[in-house]
């Protein structure tokens, strides 16, 4: 299995305080990579960095280098394109003004695609994914934002994939959503492996455990341990800060 993300010598700070403290490690292809460990931990920071939201964060500053597919992401002068090839989604849902259908079908319509019965294929692709379709499939043209908070998190994470990205980035995605509904993109996730690279920020490490390839365990910025899912969950992971963290001795 290939890299699809390299990361060397990763360091941000804010405003001097630093974030990160020169990470290094691989991202697999078609893996799903845990990111696990308490707040403060450098864990959303990580995200930002790789699809290039850390430059929204004026006092930010960055060292190291994070490679795409083997290109430096900070020589890509296109940004939107990278966006749109790592697709983000943020612990809260943040809804555009239209409605369903328009909130999934306007990435691809900014992209080029006029077609309707190519748009429609792709809203329903999306909101079938996002373990939405079902709920909403008569009511397109409700407004995105009338939805219930768990079910705008779920058209959410169905518009991160109408970009059709390679990588996708999840940050707290079940924080606004009910278990059963959580359990039901969990299972998405588990297919969208086989055709995307996914990276899942979670404070459940038992969410990690059911999900994840590998783990990695950030604390204070630096990365502590990475690892197949299994030794991370294990009775003798390598770091005795790794063990205390996932059986909650801190947290």
């Amino acid at each position: 299995m290939g890299n699809k993300i390299e990361i060397s010598g990763l360091e941000v700070h804010y405003g001097g305080k630093p974030a990160l403290n020169r990470v290094s490690f691989d991202v697999h292809e078609n893996e799903i990579l845990g990111i696990i460990g308490p707040a403060q931990s450098g864990k959303t920071t990580l995200l930002k960095v790789i699809n290039r939201t850390l430059e929204f964060v004026p006092e930010a500053t960055l060292n190291g280098t994070v490679k795409l597919d083997g290109v430096d992401i900070s020589t890509v002068s296109d940004v939107y394109g990278l966006r749109r090839r790592i697709g983000m989604v943020l612990p809260l849902p943040v809804g555009l003004p239209l409605s369903i259908y328009d909130n999934v079908a306007f990435a691809p319509r900014a992209a080029g695609i006029r077609s309707k019965s190519q748009l429609d294929e792709l809203v329903e692709r999306c909101l079938q994914q996002a373990a939405l379709w079902d709920e909403v499939e008569d009511r397109l043209d409700t407004l995105g934002t009338k939805l219930s908070g768990g079910q705008q998190q779920r058209l959410t994470i169905a518009r991160a994939l109408s970009h059709e990205p390679e990588v996708l980035c999840l940050d707290e995605f079940s924080i606004a959503i009910d278990p059963v509904t959580t359990m039901r993109i969990e299972e998405v996730l588990k297919t969208l492996r086989k055709e995307m690279t996914i990276l899942l920020v979670t404070n459940l490490v038992q969410q990690a455990k059911r999900l994840a390839t590998r783990t990695a365990f950030f604390l204070n910025g630096d990365l502590i341990e990475i690892d197949s899912t299994d030794v991370i969950f294990s009775d003798t992971p390598t770091q005795q800060a790794t063990y205390d963290y996932v059986n909650g001795t801190f947290g």
